[in-house]
């Protein structure tokens, strides 16, 4: 059952669109300057399309990606484009009908089932702030008012004749790149054009603030072990480990390299460390939903609790519990006598290292030879498991 969740899971489906993007693109960049198809859907292809053919493909192609950039975030508006743009991928593969572009319609086809299949995991809305709204706004606002009045004043531009040619004379101004192709012919349309000017460059600084601003802080953060938000995304079929104690590092051991995992604690230096180790860590208190939430508890695997505080563990498995009634709990007991109590908390299976090495140590003392295999079998195991105690 697992093994098919992983199979139909989020980043099966990432890796096929971001594959199709790649095909897109590619197959795009190959059909730029070819105005042929295939005689067999000649008849069925329109001019303007068999033209379009190759610079829309790179460009639905890079479309593509940046939908699976905002899949990555599990945002809800990247899956309603990533379902809007395979169908788009797949006509423009047909409409390219080459060798090159077959794998393109059927990766296009195939990777719609998957993105159906896991609409559930996309479900997060675009958080976006009032500054970034208003630089949305004031962008939007900008390419409106500059094409409308490029387009009623087309008579005092040269080379200015249709709702595309106002279009492209609006973007190529407010971003200042001027080919001058397209140029006012008149006193009124040149203040018009100043205009379009001033607000295009105010309007898309405010945009690329507002819009990089959060992203290099979320680097700074990141730096700090504050954040790793990157990490978290998409997380399934993982382990969480609550908390970070001594007990911890052989855990992290363990998982690293066998099963993705992230690590909630509250210590900001010791998620900074593991951080910099490039392990997913949440700098948070495990025994509050939120960051539970954030790191999928829902499509996790199992749960992890074996700090030096036990009371701490046992707050954090109800919480974990709470959230998520049939995870699978394992905690660590520091102290013997709260085995029982972490178990009545949630854990399914409680481990006291106490007393299991207690236990090794006498057997050994009373000559039980056996004892030292046992213990460096342990040791050297990367995948073995422990019963309760």
């Amino acid at each position: 059952m697992a093994s098919r969740r992983v199979l139909l899971g989020a980043r099966v489906t990432m890796v096929l669109v971001t594959l199709v993007a790649l095909l897109s693109f590619t197959t795009g960049v190959v059909k730029i300057g070819t105005t042929g198809v295939d005689e067999s859907v000649a008849a069925y292809v329109p001019e303007d399309l068999e033209r379009a053919a190759g610079f829309t493909g790179a460009l639905t192609g890079f479309l593509m990606l940046g939908s699976v950039l905002g899949l990555r975030r599990g945002l809800r508006i990247a899956w309603y484009s990533t379902v809007f743009l395979l169908p788009v991928t797949a006509i423009q593969g047909l409409a390219q009908s080459s060798v090159a572009s077959t794998p393109l319609i059927a990766l296009s086809l195939l990777s719609i089932p998957f993105v159906l299949l896991n609409y559930r995991r996309f479900d997060r809305k675009i958080d976006l702030s009032t500054t970034q709204l208003a630089a949305t706004a004031a962008l939007v606002g900008t390419m409106v008012y500059g094409t409308a009045g490029t387009y009623r004043l087309s008579e005092d531009f040269a080379n200015v004749e249709t709702l595309l040619d106002a279009v492209y004379y609006t973007i190529v101004t407010a971003s200042t790149v001027g080919y001058g192709d397209a140029i006012p012919t008149s006193q009124q349309a040149r203040l018009f054009s100043i205009s379009v000017l001033v607000l295009g460059v105010a309007s898309f600084t405010l945009a690329l603030g507002s819009l990089l601003g959060p992203a290099i802080e979320a680097r700074f953060a990141q730096a700090l072990g504050t954040m790793t938000e990157r990490q978290l995304e998409l997380l399934e079929d993982h382990v969480i480990v609550l908390g970070y104690g001594d007990l911890t590092e052989p855990i992290i051991d363990e998982l690293d390299g066998t099963t993705p995992f992230v690590v909630i604690t509250p210590d900001q230096d010791a998620a900074a460390k593991l951080n910099a180790r490039d392990i997913a860590v949440l700098s948070a208190d495990p025994s509050d939903e939120e960051p539970l939430l954030r790191a999928s508890i829902e499509d996790a695997r199992a749960v992890v609790a074996a700090t030096n505080n036990d009371a701490n563990d046992a707050l954090a498995i109800l919480t974990a519990k709470s959230l998520n009634a049939n995870v699978r709990v394992v905690a660590g007991a520091t102290d013997r006598e709260n085995v029982e109590k972490l178990r009545r908390a949630g854990a399914d299976t409680v481990i006291s290292p106490a007393v299991i090495g207690g236990h090794l140590l006498v057997e050994s003392a009373l000559g039980d030879e056996n004892v030292e295999t046992v213990a460096d079998q342990l040791l050297d195991s990367s995948g073995g498991s422990a019963s309760s105690e």
